[in-house]
């Protein structure tokens, strides 16, 4: 599930402390740079702030109201990146992109900042601007740092089917079961050998799929070959 940009206003001290974190699940404090404003969206720049990067997200705790504040999971963001081009935007800043959940009643960006009811779970851009543009490489590199921290999950389905290999029934057939001991048949012959299959339970198929010749064919024709020379004794 796409959490996207939210609010956050959990601070220690009686609220006008630090960000509060989730230290029992392993998140640590990675860096805190004050003198940051925000921009969200289309919008303009808010009075500084600062920003801590955590091991899990990014917050932004104003200075200005104690209950102001932004926080966004490394997970959400889906690009991030330094921005010095006055024709991008006017200040040099880390610009991010963040996923948002698809909605088909979304409304434009540009419409809910007009009304004045901006709703963070739409908003897809996010710029930090600090005061002090020599910190944005510092920056930079520690985003890419917690980033790796957080790598995308991999989904159970895709774990599944990554070794499901299919093979036509008439060409094999499974072979016995496995030997008490835990060890799978193995045939003599490697050139018999098709391949394994995962099982479904996520374990590998014990059984091994042998190609199967007849060998029948071989003992007529021997048969034939030997008639044939008693004949013209």
């Amino acid at each position: 599930m796409v959490v996207g940009l939210r609010e956050f206003a959990h601070r220690t001290g009686n609220g006008s402390g630090t960000p509060v974190l989730d230290e029992s699940n392993g998140e640590e404090l990675m860096r805190v740079q004050p003198s940051v404003a925000v921009a969200l969206g289309n919008g303009s720049l808010e009075s500084p702030g600062t920003l801590y990067i955590t091991s899990r997200k990014l917050i932004w705790l104003s200075d200005v109201d104690m209950a102001k504040g932004y926080a966004v999971d490394f997970l959400s963001i889906s690009l991030h990146a330094v921005s010095r081009d006055p024709e991008a935007y006017s200040s040099p800043c880390i610009y991010t992109q963040i996923e948002v959940e698809d909605d088909e009643d979304e409304e434009d960006e540009s419409d809910t900042q007009s009304t004045g009811a901006l709703d963070l779970s739409k908003i897809r851009e996010m710029r930090l601007v600090p005061s002090d543009s020599t910190h944005l490489d510092t920056l930079f590199d520690v985003f890419c740092e917690c980033a790796e921290l957080n790598p995308e999950p991999i989904e159970q389905e895709e774990e599944e089917g990554e070794h499901n290999w299919v093979f036509s029934a008439d060409q094999m057939v499974v072979g016995g079961g496995a030997e008490e001991d835990g060890e799978w048949p193995i045939s003599q012959s490697p050139t018999s050998v098709i391949g394994l299959s995962i099982g479904d339970e996520g374990g590998l198929a014990q059984p091994m799929l042998e190609l199967q010749i007849n060998d029948q064919r071989f003992d007529d024709a021997e048969e034939m070959v030997h008639e044939s020379e008693t004949k013209d004794h």
